[in-house]
């Protein structure tokens, strides 16, 4: 897998090579869709989505590839993993998503980057948590593609650790070097552009169904569906580095606005420890 080293000059050059290679999937990944296809006779459609949703990459690269082969009678996009199996057929899938590239093949020689990429599934992973439990807390008519949307959030920053790891890694040096930086300062001084910048490009050359990517658009930020999934992503983000987290009072405050749940009950909902729970409730009136 060949890894890029030094920046590209324009967002449609890092598209044209992340897309000239096949996307990776995680090892576990292809261990238990092997394990699930000997018993192809009695699987069942959500045990093969419950691996595929543990794998943000994977999730992708079912999604693109069924929207790439998509079929003349296929009249609206499928935005969930379930209907996307269901769609393929047993039979297809397993034989389709065979001998797959590994992440950790792919980053045997960048033990720092395979960290690095295995944090931030982990974190894709709790934000779609997040935005399924508060889709439902919300009677969202459709939580899987909520879920689905939260899961790929990340992509861009995933495939740039996968296939750029060195550039990535110096985004997260220089933001480390200075707290205050932020994160799309630091990937256009190393990559040239911001990660949303190529993930926008990415979506469209990979032909996301349109649901998913107007969910993942950020400038309808006031549609409850896409705050959701924003919220669930910054909140995982940033209790990542611990309930002391400067931005944690803020993103609190905006999932109280988004949710019909009291602060105790939404703190209790966040499995917030009781050692933090103060931080995050109103101070009591002092006795005048």
């Amino acid at each position: 897998m060949p890894l890029l080293t030094q920046p590209l000059e324009t967002v449609d050059a890092y598209v044209e090579h992340f897309s000239r290679q096949p996307l990776p999937v995680l090892r576990r990944t292809v261990k238990d869709l092997e394990a699930l296809r000997a018993e192809m006779d009695t699987v069942s459609g959500k045990r093969i989505a419950a691996v595929v949703l543990a794998d943000p990459l994977m999730t992708m690269k079912l999604l693109t590839h069924l929207e790439s082969h998509r079929r003349s009678s296929q009249n609206h996009d499928i935005t969930t993993i379930d209907r996307a199996v269901m769609m393929m057929g047993l039979g297809p899938f397993f034989d389709t998503f065979t001998r797959m590239p590994t992440v950790e093949d792919g980053l045997a020689a960048h033990p720092q980057a395979l960290i690095g990429v295995l944090k931030v599934i982990g974190r894709a992973r709790r934000a779609a948590h997040y935005a399924r439990d508060w889709a439902i807390v919300r009677h969202d008519l459709d939580v899987d593609e909520i879920t689905v949307a939260a899961l790929l959030r990340e992509a861009t920053e995933i495939v740039c650790w996968v296939f750029a790891p060195e550039l990535t890694r110096r985004v997260y040096s220089l933001q480390l070097a200075d707290r205050q930086l932020r994160s799309a300062t630091a990937q256009r001084a190393v990559f040239g552009a911001t990660a949303r910048e190529i993930q926008l490009a990415l979506i469209h050359a990979w032909t996301l169904p349109q649901l998913l990517v107007q969910l993942l658009d950020e400038t309808q930020g006031e549609h409850p569906r896409v705050r959701t999934i924003k919220l669930a992503a910054d909140f995982a983000r940033h209790v990542a580095h611990g309930w002391d987290d400067p931005a944690l009072p803020d993103d609190i405050d905006a999932i109280e606005r988004l949710l019909p749940l009291g602060r105790e009950q939404l703190l209790h909902r966040l499995n917030v420890p009781e050692e933090a729970m103060a931080r995050f409730l109103p101070e009591a009136p002092q006795p005048e």
